[in-house]
């Protein structure tokens, strides 16, 4: 069983990845003015996946969805005890859901 949480939380971390490198994107680009570097990258980042339609809906909604439906279902198959690769699966959970309701909000607001 610990090999198969340790190989879904490396898959939640992998289908999360882009989506939180958006988000941190995001937050880096409003901490400081365009002309420092991370700044500057962190607008590139952003205006790729803004240039991309598909990005939306593949790494923005599809993917986190599928981390939070695969983390829902591996945590109710046992909580037992609080192992490393669980609190991971637990951690890409929680973070899949909180950018899906960014993501959604974003969509109502427009």
């Amino acid at each position: 069983m610990g090999l198969v949480k340790r190989s879904v939380a490396t898959t939640e971390l992998l289908l999360i990845l882009p989506a939180a490198l958006f988000m941190t994107a995001l937050f880096v680009r409003t901490l400081q003015p365009l002309q420092y570097e991370p700044a500057r990258t962190a607008q590139q980042v952003v205006m790729w996946y803004a240039g991309r339609t598909w990005t939306l809906w593949v790494l923005l909604i599809a993917m986190p969805i599928s981390v939070l439906a695969i983390g829902c279902a591996t945590l109710s198959r046992g909580w037992k005890r609080a192992q490393p690769a669980t609190l991971l699966v637990a951690t890409a959970t929680v973070t899949a859901g909180g950018i899906l309701a960014i993501v959604i909000l974003h969509m109502l607001a427009n």
